[in-house]
């Protein structure tokens, strides 16, 4: 078994615009036209409307000291790193919300993509990509799990969709956990009475599926109205069929789950996933509890992608 190991931690939460609905599921299999072939210049000089004269003093510093246009912006106040990266992200079709204040900051992977913390979460998307989730292998959603509760398991989550998204596949992330659910709260979908709950009682279809604003190959389905059964409901048959549906749908499919001491919720969801992710927190997690988690899933056919120590 492979133990991935990364210095990220969790960050306050806060409520911010969600995302948008997708009115049919089918919208996620229209192709997403080619970014437009413009310079680094052209972006900056659109986002921070500069002038004319504003765009020839910045080429002006450029010739004068050799330096990039971004770079020679930012020297002369005309432009922050934050829009540089901005538009680099633009030029390279890549998926990037800065610190606008429309993600929650535990969303790291998407407002600060080129930190640390995001590093890691790519070297863990590398990891997995060569692994439980490589092309070759047979299509499995992957479970995040973790024993208990306060591991950092929907941070993870979040996080981990998001670097797949940014890769371009079609990337679904699922809160799963009808106990004690955050995505929404990340999402800015809290209080939403429509989700993962409404699909499994057969009160909705996967229309309800919502596009995440900003990050284009993005797709939230949060939990919904709680239920007062949830261990019922993800060992319904219905929950198989979901998730052979969207198989068809999606790239990626990435499950939030309850932490362990829940209950059996985490161990049922990871067997119908195919595949799972186990989280712990160093310095907070117990030896027992995490022993007895990956026993339990041992007794099951859910193929272990590896442990995730989450560092302070």
């Amino acid at each position: 078994m492979t133990t991935f190991r990364t210095n990220t931690a969790a960050a306050a939460t806060g409520t911010k615009p969600g995302p948008r609905r997708l009115s049919f599921l089918e919208q996620v299999e229209n192709d997403r036209s080619p970014p437009p072939d413009r310079s680094i210049g052209n972006y900056i000089r659109d986002r921070r409307r500069l002038t004319d004269e504003q765009v020839e003093q910045i080429m002006v510093y450029q010739r004068k000291h050799g330096a990039r246009f971004g770079d020679s912006a930012v020297a002369l106040n005309l432009a922050t790193r934050g829009d540089v990266l901005w538009a680099l992200s633009q030029q390279f079709d890549y998926a990037y919300a800065g610190k606008s204040g429309s993600f929650d900051p535990e969303l790291v992977v998407a407002i600060d993509p080129f930190g640390d913390q995001a590093e890691a979460f790519r070297d863990l998307r590398s990891q997995l990509l060569v692994g439980v989730m490589a092309p070759e292998n047979p299509r499995t959603a992957l479970a995040v799990l973790s024993a208990q509760s306060g591991d950092g398991k929907t941070y993870v989550a979040a996080n981990m969709a998001i670097a797949l998204s940014q890769l371009g596949g079609r990337t679904l992330l699922i809160d799963a956990d009808m106990r004690t659910p955050r995505q929404g709260k990340l999402f800015g979908v809290e209080g939403s009475s429509i989700g993962l709950s409404g699909v499994l009682s057969g009160r909705f279809g996967v229309d309800v599926i919502q596009e995440v604003a900003e990050l284009p190959s993005l797709y939230l389905l949060p939990v919904g109205t709680l239920p007062p059964n949830p261990l019922e409901l993800v060992q319904h048959s219905r929950f198989s069929l979901l998730l052979n549906e969207l198989h068809g749908k999606f790239d990626h499919i990435i499950v939030d789950t309850p932490a362990a001491s829940h209950g059996a919720d985490s161990r049922v969801i990871a067997t119908k996933c195919g595949s799972a992710l186990v989280l712990g927190r160093r310095n907070a997690t117990a030896v027992k509890p995490m022993q007895a988690l990956l026993h339990s899933l041992a007794r099951t056919p859910t193929q272990v992608a590896g442990v995730l120590l989450n560092e302070y």
